[in-house]
């Protein structure tokens, strides 16, 4: 059986599967990552109250950089050094409104003909109840759209044509990931 946090009951309730797949997968890389499924059961023995369950997802949810490679790293992302630095540019150094209001780490838009992981759209962008859901969201972005690209050449071509507003984008890429060693993060 499969369930998933209901926020509103504060309960877990049965889901079926192929309706919930990306938050599926999203809760259950949330509880092996935090070794929460003991403390869950824990929460069904009556040891944990409904507080401190949030206060766990809500510690594991909290965003560092760190934690986004990490996640970078976890999703094998193929060029994940120039995801890191579109991150950078997309939440200006991750501390833009609409990072730290929607949890958007990439400037999506919400998607209507892929598989997502956004809740709805506010200020006219995709928004997540956690930062790694915009990471799992931008993953099946990659795996729908740059499953083909091979090298980094291609990948920023993708980008200027069919991604960024910008015309400057792929030269702020650049410059992010030499000015910061992006690349001997991974």
């Amino acid at each position: 059986m499969i369930y998933i946090y209901d926020k509103k009951s504060r309960d877990f309730k049965k889901i079926n599967f192929s309706n919930h797949l990306p938050k599926f997968i999203f809760v259950v890389s949330v509880l092996i990552s935090i070794g929460a499924v003991s403390q869950i059961q824990n929460y069904r023995d009556g040891e944990l109250t409904e507080q401190e369950i949030e206060l766990i997802f809500a510690k594991h949810n909290e965003f560092s950089e760190e934690k986004l490679i990490s996640k970078l790293k976890e999703l094998n992302f193929r060029f994940p050094h120039i995801v890191l630095a579109q991150s950078k540019i997309e939440t200006g150094h991750f501390k833009s409104k609409m990072f730290n209001e929607n949890n958007n780490l990439f400037g999506m838009k919400q998607a209507t003909t892929r598989i997502n992981t956004a809740e709805g759209t506010q200020h006219g962008h995709a928004y997540y109840d956690t930062w790694t859901e915009s990471v799992y969201d931008y993953a099946f972005y990659s795996s729908t759209y740059l499953h083909k690209i091979k090298n980094e050449s291609d990948y920023f071509a993708y980008l200027a044509e069919s991604y960024a507003e910008d015309p400057n984008y792929i030269t702020k890429l650049k410059n992010i990931i030499e000015q910061e060693n992006l690349k001997s993060k991974f």
